[in-house]
């Protein structure tokens, strides 16, 4: 008799349903959802920014490349010293791939020089740099 109610004891346990979380299922996996989609979105800020910041620097670069191709218009000019109005309009490609072009203008109303104006443009990438000077 007594194993009978032990028996009957154990089956009562053993029939009741299992239930985990109080009746919370599915919150453990709208968190986890929630959370990846949190980290997703920062990582791909962090990587818009980062690319940015990227494209910028190569830019600067560009940019030091084109300054010096500009400043070699000028060395051009300050070469043909005799007769620099010559050099208006001239454009040269140099061998690293950047170009300038010479704009020379003669004092008057354009050109508050005592003697030239003189602006040079250099191009490196779609970079442009440039450099004017008077004398």
């Amino acid at each position: 008799m007594y194993k009978e109610k032990k028996l009957k004891h154990l089956k009562r346990k053993l029939s009741i349903p299992f239930k985990s979380g109080g009746g919370q299922s599915g919150v453990s996996l709208f968190l986890v959802i929630v959370i990846m989609t949190i980290l997703l979105a920062s990582a791909l800020g962090l990587s818009a920014i980062f690319l940015g910041q990227m494209v910028m620097f190569r830019e600067m670069g560009y940019s030091v490349i084109g300054f010096y191709a500009a400043d070699a218009g000028i060395e051009k000019v300050l070469t043909e010293r005799e007769n620099p109005l010559s050099l208006n309009g001239y454009s040269d490609t140099l061998p690293n791939g950047s170009s300038y072009i010479l704009s020379v203008l003669s004092s008057g109303p354009n050109c508050d020089a005592a003697n030239f104006c003189i602006k040079s443009v250099g191009t490196y990438k779609e970079v442009k740099r440039a450099i004017e000077i008077t004398y």
